[in-house]
Protein backbone atom coordinates (compact mmCIF):
# COMPACT_ATOMS: atom_id res chain seq x y z
CA UNK A 1 0.00 0.00 0.00
CA UNK A 2 1.74 3.24 -1.10
CA UNK A 3 1.99 6.07 1.38
CA UNK A 4 0.43 9.42 0.41
CA UNK A 5 2.66 12.19 -0.93
CA UNK A 6 4.63 13.62 2.01
CA UNK A 7 3.09 16.70 3.64
CA UNK A 8 5.80 18.85 5.29
CA UNK A 9 4.69 21.16 8.07
CA UNK A 10 6.49 24.03 9.80
CA UNK A 11 5.48 24.71 13.39
CA UNK A 12 6.23 27.83 15.40
CA UNK A 13 6.34 28.56 19.11
CA UNK A 14 3.11 29.28 20.92
CA UNK A 15 1.83 31.61 23.56
CA UNK A 16 -0.02 30.11 26.54
CA UNK A 17 -2.43 27.29 25.76
CA UNK A 18 -5.86 27.77 27.29
CA UNK A 19 -9.37 26.36 27.12
CA UNK A 20 -11.14 23.03 26.91
CA UNK A 21 -10.52 20.33 24.29
CA UNK A 22 -11.70 16.77 23.69
CA UNK A 23 -9.45 14.16 22.12
CA UNK A 24 -10.59 11.49 19.64
CA UNK A 25 -11.77 8.10 20.81
CA UNK A 26 -9.33 5.55 22.16
CA UNK A 27 -7.64 3.72 19.29
CA UNK A 28 -7.17 0.41 21.10
CA UNK A 29 -10.81 0.33 22.23
CA UNK A 30 -12.07 1.42 18.81
CA UNK A 31 -10.33 -1.49 17.07
CA UNK A 32 -11.77 -3.97 19.55
CA UNK A 33 -15.26 -2.47 19.47
CA UNK A 34 -15.44 -3.06 15.72
CA UNK A 35 -13.98 -6.56 15.88
CA UNK A 36 -16.14 -7.87 18.72
CA UNK A 37 -19.26 -6.27 17.23
CA UNK A 38 -18.47 -8.03 13.94
CA UNK A 39 -18.52 -11.36 15.81
CA UNK A 40 -21.81 -10.72 17.61
CA UNK A 41 -25.18 -11.66 16.13
CA UNK A 42 -27.34 -8.55 15.76
CA UNK A 43 -26.67 -4.81 15.63
CA UNK A 44 -24.11 -3.17 17.89
CA UNK A 45 -23.74 0.60 18.14
CA UNK A 46 -20.48 2.40 18.79
CA UNK A 47 -20.28 6.09 19.77
CA UNK A 48 -17.07 8.08 19.84
CA UNK A 49 -15.20 5.71 17.53
CA UNK A 50 -11.80 7.01 16.45
CA UNK A 51 -12.15 7.71 12.73
CA UNK A 52 -8.43 7.57 12.00
CA UNK A 53 -6.82 5.61 9.20
CA UNK A 54 -5.82 2.67 11.42
CA UNK A 55 -9.36 2.06 12.69
CA UNK A 56 -10.85 2.54 9.23
CA UNK A 57 -8.49 -0.19 7.99
CA UNK A 58 -9.98 -2.53 10.60
CA UNK A 59 -13.51 -1.63 9.48
CA UNK A 60 -12.66 -2.27 5.82
CA UNK A 61 -11.15 -5.68 6.60
CA UNK A 62 -14.18 -6.74 8.63
CA UNK A 63 -16.50 -5.66 5.81
CA UNK A 64 -14.43 -7.78 3.43
CA UNK A 65 -15.13 -10.78 5.70
CA UNK A 66 -18.89 -10.30 5.84
CA UNK A 67 -19.71 -7.80 8.59
CA UNK A 68 -22.03 -4.88 7.78
CA UNK A 69 -20.46 -1.69 9.13
CA UNK A 70 -21.88 1.76 8.51
CA UNK A 71 -21.41 5.24 9.98
CA UNK A 72 -24.65 7.12 10.46
CA UNK A 73 -25.15 10.83 9.92
CA UNK A 74 -25.41 11.06 13.71
CA UNK A 75 -21.80 9.88 14.03
CA UNK A 76 -22.85 6.52 15.51
CA UNK A 77 -21.36 3.41 13.92
CA UNK A 78 -23.74 0.48 13.45
CA UNK A 79 -22.29 -3.00 13.06
CA UNK A 80 -24.26 -6.10 12.13
CA UNK A 81 -22.04 -9.04 12.93
CA UNK A 82 -21.65 -12.50 11.43
CA UNK A 83 -21.35 -14.40 14.71
CA UNK A 84 -18.33 -16.22 16.13
CA UNK A 85 -17.14 -18.64 13.45
CA UNK A 86 -19.02 -16.77 10.72
CA UNK A 87 -16.23 -14.80 9.02
CA UNK A 88 -16.29 -15.20 5.23
CA UNK A 89 -13.48 -15.68 2.75
CA UNK A 90 -12.25 -12.21 1.67
CA UNK A 91 -12.09 -11.74 -2.08
CA UNK A 92 -8.92 -9.67 -2.05
CA UNK A 93 -5.95 -8.81 0.13
CA UNK A 94 -6.65 -7.08 3.45
CA UNK A 95 -4.91 -3.67 3.31
CA UNK A 96 -3.76 -2.76 6.81
CA UNK A 97 -2.07 0.54 6.01
CA UNK A 98 0.08 1.49 9.00
CA UNK A 99 -1.87 -0.43 11.63
CA UNK A 100 -0.01 -3.11 13.55
CA UNK A 101 -2.98 -3.50 15.92
CA UNK A 102 -5.37 -4.22 13.04
CA UNK A 103 -2.98 -6.75 11.57
CA UNK A 104 -2.13 -8.72 14.69
CA UNK A 105 -5.66 -8.86 16.11
CA UNK A 106 -7.25 -9.75 12.78
CA UNK A 107 -4.67 -12.51 12.34
CA UNK A 108 -6.01 -13.94 15.60
CA UNK A 109 -9.60 -13.72 14.37
CA UNK A 110 -8.85 -15.41 11.05
CA UNK A 111 -6.63 -18.14 12.54
CA UNK A 112 -9.55 -20.20 13.89
CA UNK A 113 -11.72 -19.86 10.77
CA UNK A 114 -11.40 -22.14 7.73
CA UNK A 115 -10.55 -19.23 5.44
CA UNK A 116 -7.41 -17.82 3.84
CA UNK A 117 -6.47 -14.15 4.07
CA UNK A 118 -3.59 -12.12 2.66
CA UNK A 119 -2.37 -9.18 4.76
CA UNK A 120 -0.50 -6.23 3.26
CA UNK A 121 0.53 -2.84 4.60
CA UNK A 122 2.51 0.33 3.95
CA UNK A 123 6.28 0.69 3.97
CA UNK A 124 6.36 1.18 7.74
CA UNK A 125 4.12 -1.76 8.62
CA UNK A 126 6.02 -4.19 6.38
CA UNK A 127 9.09 -3.63 8.56
CA UNK A 128 7.32 -4.61 11.78
CA UNK A 129 7.69 -8.11 13.28
CA UNK A 130 4.74 -10.48 13.02
CA UNK A 131 6.61 -13.60 14.16
CA UNK A 132 5.49 -13.02 17.75
CA UNK A 133 1.88 -13.59 16.59
CA UNK A 134 2.68 -16.24 13.99
CA UNK A 135 4.30 -18.51 16.59
CA UNK A 136 1.30 -19.03 18.96
CA UNK A 137 -1.26 -19.04 16.15
CA UNK A 138 0.76 -21.72 14.36
CA UNK A 139 0.62 -23.82 17.52
CA UNK A 140 -3.17 -23.54 17.32
CA UNK A 141 -3.07 -24.97 13.79
CA UNK A 142 -3.00 -21.93 11.48
CA UNK A 143 -0.48 -21.88 8.62
CA UNK A 144 1.49 -18.87 7.38
CA UNK A 145 3.48 -17.89 4.35
CA UNK A 146 5.27 -14.69 5.26
CA UNK A 147 7.93 -12.40 3.85
CA UNK A 148 11.42 -13.25 5.20
CA UNK A 149 11.71 -12.35 8.86
CA UNK A 150 8.04 -13.07 9.52
CA UNK A 151 6.94 -9.76 8.01
CA UNK A 152 4.17 -8.54 5.72
CA UNK A 153 2.99 -9.27 3.13
CA UNK A 154 1.81 -12.63 4.44
CA UNK A 155 -0.85 -15.24 3.75
CA UNK A 156 -2.69 -16.85 6.66
CA UNK A 157 -4.57 -20.13 6.22
CA UNK A 158 -6.91 -20.54 9.16
CA UNK A 159 -8.16 -23.82 10.56
CA UNK A 160 -11.40 -24.97 12.15
CA UNK A 161 -11.43 -26.46 14.65
CA UNK A 162 -8.25 -24.92 16.00
CA UNK A 163 -6.37 -26.34 18.99
CA UNK A 164 -6.60 -24.57 22.37
CA UNK A 165 -3.21 -23.76 23.89
CA UNK A 166 -1.62 -22.43 27.05
CA UNK A 167 0.75 -19.67 25.95
CA UNK A 168 3.22 -17.64 28.00
CA UNK A 169 3.99 -14.26 26.46
CA UNK A 170 7.76 -13.96 25.81
CA UNK A 171 7.39 -10.15 25.64
CA UNK A 172 4.82 -7.85 27.21
CA UNK A 173 2.39 -7.35 24.32
CA UNK A 174 -1.34 -6.72 24.55
CA UNK A 175 -1.56 -7.30 20.81
CA UNK A 176 -0.14 -10.82 21.02
CA UNK A 177 -2.31 -11.60 24.05
CA UNK A 178 -5.41 -10.35 22.26
CA UNK A 179 -4.60 -12.26 19.06
CA UNK A 180 -4.44 -15.54 20.97
CA UNK A 181 -7.63 -14.78 22.90
CA UNK A 182 -9.46 -13.89 19.68
CA UNK A 183 -8.34 -17.13 18.07
CA UNK A 184 -9.57 -18.88 21.20
CA UNK A 185 -13.06 -17.39 20.75
CA UNK A 186 -13.79 -19.88 17.97
CA UNK A 187 -11.71 -22.77 19.37
CA UNK A 188 -13.25 -25.65 21.35
CA UNK A 189 -12.11 -25.79 24.98
CA UNK A 190 -10.17 -23.23 26.99
CA UNK A 191 -7.33 -21.13 25.63
CA UNK A 192 -5.02 -19.55 28.19
CA UNK A 193 -2.51 -16.72 27.99
CA UNK A 194 0.01 -16.24 30.79
CA UNK A 195 1.51 -12.77 30.98
CA UNK A 196 4.46 -12.36 33.37
CA UNK A 197 4.10 -8.57 33.03
CA UNK A 198 0.59 -7.11 32.90
CA UNK A 199 -0.44 -5.33 29.69
CA UNK A 200 -3.48 -3.27 28.70
CA UNK A 201 -6.65 -5.23 29.42
CA UNK A 202 -9.21 -3.75 27.01
CA UNK A 203 -9.79 -7.11 25.32
CA UNK A 204 -10.64 -8.90 28.55
CA UNK A 205 -12.97 -6.12 29.73
CA UNK A 206 -14.82 -5.83 26.44
CA UNK A 207 -15.07 -9.55 25.72
CA UNK A 208 -16.82 -10.01 29.05
CA UNK A 209 -19.20 -7.21 28.14
CA UNK A 210 -20.09 -9.01 24.91
CA UNK A 211 -20.84 -12.19 26.84
CA UNK A 212 -17.67 -14.26 26.45
CA UNK A 213 -16.47 -16.30 29.43
CA UNK A 214 -13.12 -14.76 30.36
CA UNK A 215 -11.35 -15.30 33.68
CA UNK A 216 -8.26 -13.60 35.05
CA UNK A 217 -6.26 -15.13 37.89
CA UNK A 218 -3.04 -14.09 39.58
CA UNK A 219 -0.37 -16.76 39.77
CA UNK A 220 3.31 -16.98 40.64
CA UNK A 221 3.98 -16.93 36.87
CA UNK A 222 1.90 -13.77 36.38
CA UNK A 223 -1.67 -13.20 35.24
CA UNK A 224 -3.48 -16.14 33.65
CA UNK A 225 -6.19 -15.06 31.23
CA UNK A 226 -8.49 -17.88 30.09
CA UNK A 227 -11.22 -17.77 27.45
CA UNK A 228 -13.82 -20.45 26.84
CA UNK A 229 -14.19 -21.10 23.13
CA UNK A 230 -17.17 -21.35 20.80
CA UNK A 231 -18.65 -18.32 22.50
CA UNK A 232 -21.84 -16.53 21.51
CA UNK A 233 -21.37 -12.78 21.62
CA UNK A 234 -24.30 -10.45 22.22
CA UNK A 235 -24.52 -7.06 20.45
CA UNK A 236 -23.66 -4.06 22.60
CA UNK A 237 -23.87 -0.27 22.79
CA UNK A 238 -20.35 1.02 23.30
CA UNK A 239 -19.18 4.52 24.19
CA UNK A 240 -15.47 4.91 23.43
CA UNK A 241 -13.58 7.13 25.92
CA UNK A 242 -10.96 9.64 24.77
CA UNK A 243 -7.58 8.17 23.91
CA UNK A 244 -4.99 8.68 26.70
CA UNK A 245 -2.20 8.39 24.13
CA UNK A 246 -3.64 11.33 22.19
CA UNK A 247 -4.32 13.26 25.39
CA UNK A 248 -0.68 12.87 26.44
CA UNK A 249 0.48 15.22 23.66
CA UNK A 250 -1.78 18.03 24.86
CA UNK A 251 -0.93 17.36 28.51
CA UNK A 252 2.78 17.77 27.75
CA UNK A 253 2.09 20.82 25.59
CA UNK A 254 0.38 22.64 28.47
CA UNK A 255 3.09 21.49 30.88
CA UNK A 256 6.00 22.93 28.85
CA UNK A 257 4.45 26.18 27.54
CA UNK A 258 4.56 28.92 30.22
CA UNK A 259 1.21 30.35 31.32
CA UNK A 260 -0.83 27.42 30.01
CA UNK A 261 -3.99 26.15 31.74
CA UNK A 262 -6.16 23.66 29.83
CA UNK A 263 -8.74 20.94 30.42
CA UNK A 264 -8.59 17.79 28.29
CA UNK A 265 -12.02 16.21 28.45
CA UNK A 266 -13.15 12.59 28.64
CA UNK A 267 -9.73 10.90 28.92
CA UNK A 268 -9.64 7.14 29.43
CA UNK A 269 -7.57 6.33 32.52
CA UNK A 270 -7.41 2.54 32.45
CA UNK A 271 -4.51 1.78 34.83
CA UNK A 272 -2.87 -0.42 32.19
CA UNK A 273 -2.66 2.67 29.93
CA UNK A 274 -2.03 5.59 32.30
CA UNK A 275 1.70 5.20 32.96
CA UNK A 276 2.54 8.43 31.12
CA UNK A 277 0.55 10.49 33.61
CA UNK A 278 2.28 8.72 36.51
CA UNK A 279 5.69 9.50 35.02
CA UNK A 280 4.80 13.14 34.32
CA UNK A 281 3.52 13.61 37.87
CA UNK A 282 6.80 12.13 39.16
CA UNK A 283 8.53 14.89 37.17
CA UNK A 284 6.35 17.55 38.79
CA UNK A 285 3.59 18.01 36.20
CA UNK A 286 0.43 19.74 37.47
CA UNK A 287 -2.33 17.30 36.39
CA UNK A 288 -5.65 17.23 38.24
CA UNK A 289 -8.43 14.71 37.56
CA UNK A 290 -11.88 16.30 37.40
CA UNK A 291 -15.24 14.53 37.36
CA UNK A 292 -13.92 10.93 37.58
CA UNK A 293 -16.46 8.45 36.24
CA UNK A 294 -16.87 5.16 34.38
CA UNK A 295 -17.73 4.98 30.66
CA UNK A 296 -18.31 1.62 29.02
CA UNK A 297 -16.52 -0.20 31.82
CA UNK A 298 -13.46 2.07 31.59
CA UNK A 299 -12.37 4.71 34.15
CA UNK A 300 -12.54 8.23 32.67
CA UNK A 301 -11.87 11.78 33.89
CA UNK A 302 -11.28 15.31 32.61
CA UNK A 303 -7.66 16.40 33.09
CA UNK A 304 -6.81 19.95 34.10
CA UNK A 305 -3.18 20.70 33.23
CA UNK A 306 -1.17 23.80 34.07
CA UNK A 307 2.36 24.80 33.19
CA UNK A 308 4.87 23.35 35.65
CA UNK A 309 8.59 23.20 36.31
CA UNK A 310 9.72 19.65 35.53
CA UNK A 311 12.51 17.72 37.24
CA UNK A 312 14.43 14.87 35.65
CA UNK A 313 13.70 11.34 36.85
CA UNK A 314 14.81 7.80 36.23
CA UNK A 315 11.65 6.38 34.66
CA UNK A 316 10.70 3.12 36.41
CA UNK A 317 11.04 0.25 33.94
CA UNK A 318 7.88 -1.33 35.31
CA UNK A 319 5.89 1.57 33.82
CA UNK A 320 6.89 0.57 30.28
CA UNK A 321 3.90 -1.70 29.46
CA UNK A 322 1.43 1.01 30.55
CA UNK A 323 3.07 3.79 28.52
CA UNK A 324 4.97 2.12 25.69
CA UNK A 325 3.32 4.33 23.04
CA UNK A 326 3.94 7.50 25.04
CA UNK A 327 7.74 7.38 25.38
CA UNK A 328 8.30 9.79 22.44
CA UNK A 329 6.25 12.53 24.10
CA UNK A 330 7.85 11.75 27.47
CA UNK A 331 11.25 12.36 25.84
CA UNK A 332 9.95 15.77 24.75
CA UNK A 333 8.87 16.58 28.31
CA UNK A 334 12.33 15.49 29.50
CA UNK A 335 13.94 18.01 27.15
CA UNK A 336 12.33 20.80 29.22
CA UNK A 337 13.11 19.30 32.64
CA UNK A 338 15.89 20.16 35.03
CA UNK A 339 18.57 17.46 34.83
CA UNK A 340 19.05 14.17 32.94
CA UNK A 341 16.01 11.94 32.49
CA UNK A 342 16.86 8.28 31.95
CA UNK A 343 14.34 5.81 30.51
CA UNK A 344 15.42 2.16 30.24
CA UNK A 345 13.64 -1.18 29.87
CA UNK A 346 11.73 -0.16 26.74
CA UNK A 347 13.17 -2.53 24.12
CA UNK A 348 9.79 -2.61 22.37
CA UNK A 349 10.36 0.95 21.12
CA UNK A 350 12.80 -0.45 18.57
CA UNK A 351 10.04 -2.29 16.69
CA UNK A 352 7.16 0.19 16.65
CA UNK A 353 6.06 2.15 13.56
CA UNK A 354 9.68 3.25 13.54
CA UNK A 355 12.69 2.65 15.76
CA UNK A 356 11.38 5.23 18.22
CA UNK A 357 14.57 5.36 20.28
CA UNK A 358 16.77 6.21 17.29
CA UNK A 359 14.12 8.41 15.68
CA UNK A 360 13.59 10.54 18.79
CA UNK A 361 17.31 10.81 19.50
CA UNK A 362 17.82 12.14 15.97
CA UNK A 363 14.78 14.43 16.09
CA UNK A 364 15.68 15.99 19.43
CA UNK A 365 19.32 16.26 18.40
CA UNK A 366 18.33 18.17 15.25
CA UNK A 367 16.60 20.68 17.54
CA UNK A 368 19.46 21.22 19.96
CA UNK A 369 18.63 18.66 22.67
CA UNK A 370 21.41 16.39 23.88
CA UNK A 371 20.58 12.69 24.23
CA UNK A 372 22.35 9.43 24.88
CA UNK A 373 20.93 6.36 23.18
CA UNK A 374 20.75 2.94 24.85
CA UNK A 375 19.64 -0.33 23.33
CA UNK A 376 16.53 -0.24 25.55
CA UNK A 377 15.91 3.47 25.99
CA UNK A 378 17.19 7.02 26.00
CA UNK A 379 18.79 9.59 28.27
CA UNK A 380 17.63 13.16 27.65
CA UNK A 381 19.50 16.20 29.00
CA UNK A 382 16.88 18.77 29.98
CA UNK A 383 17.33 22.52 29.70
CA UNK A 384 15.61 23.48 32.96
CA UNK A 385 12.41 24.78 31.40
CA UNK A 386 13.42 27.38 28.85
CA UNK A 387 12.88 27.16 25.12
CA UNK A 388 14.86 24.57 23.18
CA UNK A 389 16.84 25.74 20.14
CA UNK A 390 14.58 24.22 17.49
CA UNK A 391 15.38 25.08 13.88
CA UNK A 392 15.65 21.48 12.68
CA UNK A 393 13.85 19.42 10.08
CA UNK A 394 12.60 16.21 11.66
CA UNK A 395 12.39 12.88 9.87
CA UNK A 396 9.14 11.33 11.07
CA UNK A 397 9.73 7.89 9.50
CA UNK A 398 5.99 7.48 8.71
CA UNK A 399 5.42 7.44 12.49
CA UNK A 400 2.49 9.46 13.82
CA UNK A 401 3.86 9.65 17.36
CA UNK A 402 7.25 11.00 16.27
CA UNK A 403 5.46 13.66 14.22
CA UNK A 404 3.12 14.74 17.01
CA UNK A 405 5.84 14.67 19.67
CA UNK A 406 8.08 17.04 17.75
CA UNK A 407 5.12 19.28 16.88
CA UNK A 408 4.64 19.70 20.62
CA UNK A 409 8.36 20.37 21.14
CA UNK A 410 8.08 23.22 18.62
CA UNK A 411 5.60 25.05 20.84
CA UNK A 412 8.47 26.14 23.10
CA UNK A 413 11.37 26.45 20.68
CA UNK A 414 13.39 29.53 19.71
CA UNK A 415 13.20 28.65 16.02
CA UNK A 416 10.49 26.80 14.11
CA UNK A 417 10.63 23.02 13.68
CA UNK A 418 9.68 21.42 10.36
CA UNK A 419 8.21 17.93 10.09
CA UNK A 420 9.28 16.26 6.85
CA UNK A 421 5.86 14.58 6.70
CA UNK A 422 2.87 15.34 8.93
CA UNK A 423 0.46 13.06 7.06
CA UNK A 424 1.00 9.97 9.32
CA UNK A 425 -0.74 11.87 12.15
CA UNK A 426 -4.04 10.99 10.47
CA UNK A 427 -3.59 7.35 11.51
CA UNK A 428 -4.50 8.12 15.12
CA UNK A 429 -5.39 11.82 15.60
CA UNK A 430 -6.87 13.30 12.41
CA UNK A 431 -7.78 16.61 14.10
CA UNK A 432 -4.49 17.04 15.98
CA UNK A 433 -3.64 20.43 14.48
CA UNK A 434 -7.20 21.64 14.93
CA UNK A 435 -6.91 20.78 18.64
CA UNK A 436 -3.72 22.83 18.88
CA UNK A 437 -5.34 25.69 16.98
CA UNK A 438 -8.21 25.69 19.47
CA UNK A 439 -5.90 25.87 22.48
CA UNK A 440 -3.46 28.44 21.15
CA UNK A 441 -5.74 30.59 19.04
CA UNK A 442 -3.37 30.64 16.08
CA UNK A 443 -3.24 28.99 12.67
CA UNK A 444 -0.56 26.45 11.85
CA UNK A 445 0.45 26.56 8.19
CA UNK A 446 2.21 23.92 6.07
CA UNK A 447 5.80 24.58 5.15
CA UNK A 448 6.40 25.80 1.62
Amino acid sequence: MPHPTPSPREIFASGPLTGHVAVPGDKSISHRALMFSALAVGESRVEGLLEGEDVLATAAALRAMGAQIERGADGIWRINGVGVGGLLQPQGALEMGNSGTSTRLLMGLVASHAITAAFTGDASLTKRPMGRVIEPLSRMGAEFTAYPGGRLPLILRGINPAVPIDYTLPVASAQVKSAVLLAGLNTPGITRVIEPIATRDHSERMLRGFGATVTVEDDAAGKIIAITGEAELRPQRIVVPGDPSSAAFLVVAATIVPGSDIVVENVGLNPTRAGIFTALRMMGADITELNPREVGGEPVADLRVRHAHLRAIEVPAELAPSMIDEYPILFVAAAFAEGRTVARGAHELRVKESDRIAAMAAALGACGVRTEEYEDGLCVQGNGGGAIAGGGTVRTHLDHRIAMSMAIAALNARASITLDDASPIATSYPVFFQSLDLLRGETLVPAA
